[in-house]
C-alpha cells in the first residue's frame, strides 16, 4: 500500500499531475495537467502541451501492466521526426501527484518506460508499460551458435572508433528515406549489419542500424532497417561502423577475434536433434563431430 503524505491530503483543488520523461540520450522533459508550468527537482514541468495520460494498472503478481499517453505532436519538444527516429524508445516516465501551491509536497505514483509509440494523423499516443517489462528481456549469456556480445562492447573488444572500422563521410546519392549512397571504393559487406550515425543535416545525432550493402557504379549503396524521420539529403554528414554478422567464421575472417567469440560453434542444430539413428550410421559414437 503506498503512503500518501499528509501535506497532500488537504483536498483535490490543489492537485495537480506531473509527468517526468527521460530519453536514452539524457534529455529530460516535463508536462503537467495544470494550467501554468510547475518546477521541481530542477526540471520545468510545462503546462498547455496537450499531453494527456490514463491511470496506469496494477496488479499483484508479474504481469506486464501501464497505461497510455497520449498528446499533439505540435507540443513543444515533442515532434513526429523524434517519434520515428526512435528518440522516446524505452524512455523512462514518472509521474508525480503534487500540490501546484507548494511543489515541495508531491509523491511518486508510477513509473515506467515508453514501449509502442502509434502515430495517428496529428496526434501520437504512447503505451506505458511498468517495470516489470524488464522481467521479459533477456539477461546473461545464452548458449546459441552465434556471438552473443555486439560488435565493439566490453566483451567483443574490436575498437570500431580504429580508422580500420569506420569511415567517416558524406551522402552522394539519397531517396530521401531508406537508401544511403556513397563514393569510394569499398570492401562488399563491410558495412552491412553495421551502424550509420548522421552527423549532420536534419537527422544529425540519429544512429539507425545498416540491412544491406550493395554496389553501385560510383561507391555503394547502404540500405536502412527503418526510414528516417525528416529526409536524408546529398550532403549530409555520416560515420558508419563496420557490421557483424555475429558467425564464428566472420570472426575468424574479418576481425581476427576468436579469442572474444561469445557462442558456441559446435553446437547441435534442430535437424540434428530429430534426427534419427539407425544401423551402421558413420559418427555416431557418442565422441565429437569435429575431432
Amino acid at each position: 500500500m503506498r503512503s500518501i503524505p499528509n501535506t497532500l491530503s488537504g483536498g483535490a483543488m490543489t492537485l495537480a499531475r506531473c509527468w517526468r520523461l527521460t530519453r536514452a540520450d539524457g534529455i529530460v522533459m516535463g508536462f503537467t495537467d495544470h494550467d501554468r508550468d510547475l518546477a521541481f527537482d530542477g526540471v520545468t514541468y510545462a503546462a498547455g502541451t496537450g499531453l494527456e495520460a490514463a491511470d496506469m494498472q496494477a496488479e499483484l503478481g508479474f504481469a506486464i501492466t501501464g497505461g497510455e499517453a497520449s498528446g499533439a505532436l505540435s507540443s513543444p519538444g515533442i515532434t513526429e521526426a523524434d517519434i520515428a527516429n526512435g528518440r522516446y524508445d524505452g524512455a523512462q516516465v514518472d509521474l508525480f501527484l503534487v500540490d501546484w501551491t507548494m511543489p515541495a509536497n508531491r509523491v511518486v505514483l508510477e513509473s515506467g518506460a515508453i514501449g509502442e509509440i502509434r502515430r495517428m494523423g496529428k496526434a501520437f499516443a504512447a503505451e506505458i508499460r511498468s517495470l516489470t517489462y524488464q522481467l521479459d528481456e533477456e539477461r546473461g549469456r545464452l548458449y546459441r551458435l552465434g556471438c552473443s556480445a555486439d560488435l565493439g562492447d566490453a566483451q567483443c573488444q574490436i575498437p570500431l572508433d580504429h580508422a580500420a572500422w569506420r569511415y567517416d563521410g558524406v551522402v552522394a546519392t539519397t531517396d530521401g528515406r531508406l537508401s544511403v549512397g556513397l563514393t569510394g571504393t569499398f570492401v562488399s559487406g563491410f558495412f552491412a549489419l553495421g551502424r550509420l550515425t548522421f552527423t549532420g543535416g536534419a537527422n544529425s545525432g540519429v544512429a539507425v542500424e545498416i540491412r544491406a550493402q550493395a554496389l553501385s557504379a560510383t561507391g555503394i549503396v547502404l540500405t536502412l532497417w527503418q526510414p528516417m524521420g525528416l529526409p536524408i539529403q546529398p550532403g549530409d554528414g555520416i560515420s558508419l561502423r563496420a557490421g557483424c554478422d555475429k558467425s564464428l567464421a566472420m570472426c575468424r575472417d574479418r576481425f581476427a577475434n576468436t579469442l572474444n567469440f561469445r557462442g558456441f560453434p559446435h553446437m547441435p542444430r534442430n535437424d540434428f536433434v530429430i534426427f534419427t539413428v539407425s544401423d551402421g550410421t558413420p559418427g555416431m559414437d557418442g565422441g565429437s563431430f569435429f575431432r
